[in-house]
């Protein structure tokens, strides 16, 4: 396949990487200067995605995906798909997807889960919305950069089942930490803790995969001085969106809304920026009631 890559940055890099490995032809851009082995530069973005099949976008926020959309679709041809694997707005999907249609270019709303790691491993997974056509077209492409695919739904869905899943994540995170701060506070071991909980109705994946608790469970950022990882600002990011999803859906949604509050206080007023997510537990450990 000819495939356009647009945003190749830390996880978009090793992405076009993969597919560059797997035999694809792969012409990318990006506003930073960067390099990607295999990977074609082109001087713009509706350079990369001109006569393309499929074009990928990975990019920051809605408001930057709507930006390139509306310079690349019209250079994209009928016919072709614009995968765009970014975690952005429900709305911004929908709206993307509707300038697509009207262009006869499919569109898939694909964010991602597995991180960095997962990126440069081909082991991320993606969480699909869009048409089946469309699905099936970026199916091939999803089966090299990942281990699993999920048609979720219609435009939106994809982004809807990611946010909803981090929602999740983060306020199990928040949750986790406090039960380890409130167990020292208490005199209980850790390892103690943790062979309790993580057999029995508190387990969870913060807890028995990705166990903020160092020298605890299986390695972790917490066994590398909480370095990302998934950097707490990008949890921020999530719970941002999740809370923009429940407001626009009338949704009630108080602990997502506790935790996106407790993320901001971390990132923005208490050094979490570019610490690990699970770096709450040390800002709990730190903490008294009051």
């Amino acid at each position: 396949m000819k495939i356009g890559f647009i945003g190749l940055g830390n996880m978009g890099a090793p992405m076009a990487g993969n597919l560059a490995k797997a035999g694809h032809s792969v012409t990318g851009f990006d506003m930073a200067d960067v390099a990607v082995e295999g990977v074609s530069m082109a001087a713009s973005a509706a350079e990369a995605a001109t006569g393309q099949d499929v074009v990928i976008t990975m990019l920051p926020n809605g408001a930057i995906l709507r930006a390139v959309a509306a310079d690349i679709l019209p250079a994209m041809a009928s016919g072709a798909a614009l995968v765009d694997c970014s975690t952005v707005d429900v709305d911004s999907a929908r709206a993307v997807a509707g300038e697509a249609e009207a262009l006869g270019v499919l569109f898939v709303d694909a964010p991602v889960s597995g991180g960095v790691g997962g990126a440069s491993g081909g082991t991320l997974t993606f969480m699909a919305g869009g048409t089946k056509a469309g699905f099936a077209k970026a199916a091939p492409l999803f089966e090299i950069m990942g281990q699993k695919a999920v048609h979720c739904g219609d435009a939106g869905a994809g982004q809807a089942a990611k946010i909803c899943n981090n929602m999740i994540l983060g306020v199990t995170m928040i949750a986790t930490c406090e039960a380890f701060a409130l167990a020292d506070k208490l005199g209980l071991d850790r390892q103690k803790m943790f062979d309790v909980v993580s057999t029995s109705s508190g387990y969870s994946w913060t807890m028995n995969a990705y166990c903020p608790a160092p020298g605890v469970g299986p390695q972790s950022p917490s066994d590398n001085d909480y370095k990302p990882g998934f950097a707490s600002e990008l949890m921020l990011k999530d719970l941002r969106l999740s809370q923009q999803a429940a407001t626009s859906a009338d949704a009630d949604t108080p602990m997502g809304q506790a935790a996106m509050a407790l993320y901001e206080q971390f990132v923005e007023e208490e050094g979490g920026l570019g610490t690990d997510f699970s770096a709450m537990l040390p800002r709990f450990e730190k903490r008294s009631r009051g």
